[in-house]
């Protein structure tokens, strides 16, 4: 079993409090590791840390080649560790190892490599402004320490797109993934370290979220504070920030309740299998599963019938068996949580096509596995509509008229992302223009690109991580205005 101390100022640090938690595999329930649980204090000592690499300038004022360099390093040492990542993102999560393969650890990678050459590659602006005695140009600087707070679903993807960011820009950074996921985060700062990236850079501490997460939000010494979680956990960070003697900027990815909305005029099969993979994918624990499914009354006993079969044939099992296709959810706690949200939609009028329960029985029993499920005769008006559930279950609700499956899929307090599936370049141009949604995708699902745009719209969040937007998120906007004229203009009139 292997044992991670607290990462910071270059150096492995024992937690002031001397508690530890466990790594567990939620395949079989075995423990993979042992992390220590950083404490207020040692949270702080991280932040100045980060202070110190930032303010000395050894970092925020490094030659861009010199930094992109080091990201670069990051990135090459990652691929040379690529299926040890693989693996502990797979035990850690539940998830099958032929998607960290797939997914997650390319996606980290990658994110090392397009910031540090997009940040190369970023521009200033001079503007043209009325009169013809100044010289208006801008300019975009680091912020300073960011505090990065990762989620539990894809644990080094999600962090690594908002350090990776923020490291090309010229910030230092403090990370702190979720409590249950935390190996890979702490991984990385042994590839930090072989990188020889300089003291203080990047910033690991592990443990609970209510200690080490409320102090980034309080921390004076913490200029922005990056987090992928739940609408609850982002409310409650704008509310410290605004509460802070310093108000902090924030940017959050927050939670989705992404529709795909099926036209009468599609591609019947690429249908079909883009709406398994949209809420089976990652066993549903995605944030913009398309986990409301809005069928035209023409198609949907068919299409129903085509899903029940191919579901059916789902490989479920150990997240380490190469043939498996879905693994287990990642904590008991969150299983009980999803078939809560199925029994609560049966009592309100649902019925479960397929699927439904817990799965039971042989190695089954070790771990925390949930069938893929269906839920008929959702209505706009019932909770498993309206709420994020995190898990493989699909809320189908018919529709009469595309203006109607538009009306519906916006019908949610969310806006992370939204599906139309056409072969009429009309309608998915059309319908893709009324979605608001901060990605729309047109026959296909749950796309993402380390080059594009990502984040939602209403409560789905605030800011945008990846592409060059996600890089100009940690970077200050600076005007610059100066006067070039001569003599200098009298305003006041004092030498009249």
């Amino acid at each position: 079993m292997k044992k991670f101390k607290l990462f910071y100022g270059n150096q492995w640090m024992d937690s002031t409090g001397n508690k530890s938690f466990q790594a567990i595999n939620p395949c079989n329930g075995e423990v993979i590791a042992e992390l220590l649980s950083g404490t207020t204090e040692d949270t702080k000592a991280a932040i100045q840390a980060a202070r110190k690499a930032f303010d000395s300038g050894y970092w925020s004022d490094l030659d861009y080649d010199e930094r992109a360099a080091y990201l670069h390093k990051v990135a090459d040492i990652m691929e040379e560790r690529f299926e040890e990542l693989a693996k502990w993102e797979a035990m850690d999560t539940g998830k099958p190892i032929s998607e960290t393969r797939s997914i997650d650890i390319p996606l980290s990678i990658r994110a090392f490599r397009f910031h540090a050459d997009g940040i190369k590659s970023l521009k200033g602006q001079v503007i043209k402004v009325p009169g013809k005695h100044l010289f208006d140009y801008v300019t975009y600087e680091p912020f300073g320490v960011v505090g990065s707070i990762a989620p539990w679903n894809f644990p080094l993807h999600l962090l690594t797109r908002s350090i990776a960011a923020a490291l090309a820009a010229g910030n230092t950074v403090v990370c702190k993934a979720a409590e249950i996921t935390s190996v890979t985060t702490q991984i990385l700062g042994e590839i930090f370290l072989e990188a020889g990236v300089p003291a203080g850079v990047y910033n690991s501490i592990s443990g609970s979220g209510r200690i080490v997460g409320e102090e980034l939000l309080a921390n004076d010494s913490v200029d922005m504070v990056a987090l992928t979680g739940s609408e609850g956990v982002g409310r409650r960070f704008m509310t410290a920030s605004a509460e802070a003697k310093r108000i902090k900027k924030l940017s959050l990815e927050l939670g989705g309740k992404s529709a795909m909305i099926v036209d009468s005029n599609c591609d019947f099969n690429a249908a079909v299998n883009s709406a398994i993979q949209g809420f089976c994918t990652n066993q549903g624990e995605v944030c913009v599963s398309t986990s409301r499914l809005l069928l035209p009354n023409d198609l949907y006993e068919d299409f129903l019938t085509s899903m029940t079969e191919k579901i059916s044939r789902l490989r479920i099992g150990d997240c380490l068996d190469e043939k498996t296709q879905m693994g287990s959810l990642v904590s008991e706690k969150h299983l009980n949580s999803v078939q809560g949200f199925v029994d609560r939609a049966i009592t309100e009028g649902g019925k479960v096509r397929i699927g439904g329960k817990r799965l039971t029985g042989g190695d089954y029993d070790k771990g925390f596995y949930f069938q893929p499920t269906i839920i008929e005769n959702v209505t706009r008006d019932m909770e498993i509509f309206q709420e994020e559930v995190f898990g493989p279950v699909l809320a189908v609700t018919r529709y009469e008229t595309m203006d109607e499956a538009i009306e519906l899929a916006n019908d949610t307090r969310f806006g992370l992302g939204a599906a139309i599936m056409s072969e009429d370049i009309r309608t998915l141009y059309w319908v893709a223009e009324k979605l608001d949604a901060g990605t729309v995708w047109m026959n296909c699902v749950s796309k993402s690109n380390i080059e594009t745009p990502f984040g939602g719209n209403k409560n789905s969040g605030i800011g945008r991580e990846d592409g060059t937007e996600g890089l100009l998120e940690y970077l200050k906007t600076k005007n610059h205005i100066q006067y070039v004229g001569t003599p200098y203009e009298d305003f006041f009139g004092f030498d009249q």
